[in-house]
């Protein structure tokens, strides 16, 4: 048995792509591994906070010096780390919104990077601790940002694939929904192409 942990960031709901190819492909992971422990965590519906002076002050405070309010936002930061870390597979979904990832994705990222939990400072530098984990970004673009004149204002995929990595997170596949702003036809082509993807990926999984 496995574990996914499926972050969806759109907050479009039934509307976004990012969010609903990504569902069916862990869905067809599941086919793949029957009994495999699947976590969502929707952003969209359920945005994290962004950090605050609560939030920021409690994660660097050991458990005894932390106020109740700290202790809160302790607990709730440490929710989400737990669900990174006991994942074997992590899916996650975001549409390109000026050349970067949702904010919501971002808060989330803020949540789980902790020193001393998912990474860890040594002598040799940062270490990461999310280790052992497949890692699948599903990317949504209204034009084409992972090749051509546009793929250098793609910042969302450089950024993750960053982040990832220095929480020890570095095999990562992508898989774009992109060029869905050019009519009914070419927006059916990307889709296509997307769930052909995710099949081949799941099949490899």
């Amino acid at each position: 048995m496995s574990s996914i942990l499926l972050v969806t960031s759109s907050p479009r709901g039934g509307e976004s792509l990012s969010s609903k190819i990504a569902t069916e492909f862990v869905d067809k992971l599941v086919a793949q591994h029957p009994g495999s422990d699947v976590v969502h965590r929707d952003l969209g519906l359920e945005p994290i906070p962004h950090l605050d002076t609560v939030s920021t002050s409690a994660i660097r405070k050991p458990a005894e010096a932390r106020s109740a309010e700290e202790a809160v936002a302790a607990a709730y930061s440490d929710k989400l780390v737990a669900e990174l870390m006991a994942a074997d597979t992590v899916v996650i979904a975001t549409g390109l919104i000026n050349f970067n990832i949702y904010s919501t994705l971002k808060s989330w990222i803020d949540n789980v990077a902790r020193a001393g939990m998912t990474f860890r400072y040594t002598a040799e530098g940062p270490q990461g601790l999310a280790t052992g984990k497949k890692v699948y970004v599903v990317l949504a673009a209204a034009g084409i940002y992972s090749e051509g004149p546009a793929a250098a204002m793609n910042h969302a995929v450089p950024y993750l694939k960053t982040v990832l990595a220095f929480l020890g997170m570095t095999d990562v596949e992508v898989v774009y929904v992109e060029g869905t702003a050019f009519g009914p036809e070419a927006a059916d082509k990307a889709i296509a192409a997307a769930r052909e993807r995710t099949a081949q990926l799941a099949l490899a999984a």
